[in-house]
């Protein structure tokens, strides 16, 4: 590939390049199209697509795909975007289990790996698992690995973005607690992005959940741990040291404090052992429905006071005990002992959210990756 000083605005070479940016960007939007099709959708004459179309075969980011069958006269030649290259691999990995998955410019679904991981801190070695997460997705989807180029690593923690980026977890024994994401980098010489599971969670609610409908939320993750995450107009608050919404952390009212008096955090008020205790079965009946909801509401009202949403979404393994009802139950809840009145919904997302949210980041910056190299391409 031939690479050239970027062409200066209103030049033939620039106009092209934004062309070609374009044409590509339908190309991932809308799958194979003709030239007919490029014409439509980018609104450029027959010509112009052509050209398009031959920059974008001789940059090696797009192929031709056959024909089109069953149209007048002779059969369309058919322009898909290539997937092959550049790639990305989405990591998601809590105490016990590594899962991974393959990603694409056009987000095309690619199987998930799985990974057991060792118990003992002296087996364990970050970048290690990662490298072998990176080799284990490219083979389950018949890539190269050599082709991934991002990695984004879902973890239950947080990594504080300045000074030497310590990393706040207690799931990762073993995992160097300072110097993470260079130690990351340099060892696998690719873009890594370390980040927050709940934030990845909610990253998959703006695209598939409750984000379609709202143009904020707050995202309430009820597991073994607690935490949250603030998508402001589908912008995630992520705080100045990188711990906005480590709300397991927080002293409870005395009004909490009254329902449980052992309690003394958020965390043992809903955490994974409180709720363990409270509900006897696989499902929480109508009494321990009622109480879960009110010890849930107790714990989303210091983000009310702080943010006021105009939803809150229940997601996590808890919340998917009681799903629908409960989350009706906590909007009740939320309403009659506070202030506020915002909608509490059960999450959309039910299947590996953070996965889901990891692979939706990814896809994104993969896409620009390679969108940029077009415009970094020296046309004629």
């Amino acid at each position: 590939m031939t690479v050239a000083k970027a062409s200066a605005p209103g030049t033939p070479s620039w106009l092209g390049a934004v062309n070609d940016r374009v044409g590509l960007s339908a190309l991932l939007d809308h799958g194979p199209l003709t030239r007919i099709g490029i014409c439509e959708l980018v609104g450029v004459s027959k010509p112009t697509a052509s050209l398009m179309m031959s920059r974008l075969i001789a940059a090696g980011v797009v192929e031709e795909q056959g024909l089109q069958a069953g149209t007048p006269g002779r059969n369309a030649v058919l322009y898909a975007a290539r997937l092959d290259r550049p790639l990305g691999v989405a990591v998601d990995l809590d105490a016990h289990e590594l899962r991974a998955a393959l990603v694409d410019a056009a987000g095309t679904p690619h199987p998930v790996v799985r990974r057991a991981l060792p118990t003992d801190e002296a087996e364990r070695d970050a970048a290690a698992e990662i490298s072998r997460a990176i080799g284990d997705a490219a083979a389950a989807a018949g890539a190269d690995p050599d082709e991934v180029r991002i990695v984004c690593v879902g973890i239950p923690g947080y990594l504080n973005p300045g000074g030497h980026g310590e990393l706040y977890t207690e799931t990762l024994p073993g995992w160097p607690v300072v110097g993470l994401h260079d130690e990351l980098e340099a060892a696998l010489g690719r873009t890594v992005y370390v980040e927050n599971d709940v934030n990845l969670a909610a990253i998959a609610e703006r695209h598939r959940g409750a984000g379609i409908d709202h143009r904020e939320f707050a995202l309430v993750w009820l597991g073994n741990g607690v935490g949250a995450s603030f998508d402001l107009s589908g912008e995630l608050y992520r705080g100045t040291f990188g711990g906005a919404g480590e709300i397991g952390f927080l002293p409870i009212s005395a009004d909490a404090a009254a329902i449980d008096p052992d309690a003394r955090t958020i965390q043992d008020l809903v955490g994974g052992r409180a709720v363990a205790r409270l509900i006897a079965g696989d499902r929480p009946t109508d009494a321990e429905r009622e109480v879960l909801a009110e010890r849930i509401a107790h714990a989303v009202l210091p983000l009310l006071a702080t943010l006021d949403p105009g939803c809150v979404v229940l997601a996590g393994p808890t919340a998917a005990l009681g799903g629908d009802r409960l989350a009706a139950s906590v909007e009740a809840t939320v309403a009659r002992i506070g202030r506020w009145s915002p909608a509490v919904i059960a999450t959309r997302v039910t299947h590996e959210p953070v996965l889901a949210g990891a692979r939706e980041f990814l896809r994104a910056r993969v896409r620009e990756y390679l969108l940029d190299t077009v415009a970094r391409v020296a046309v004629g």
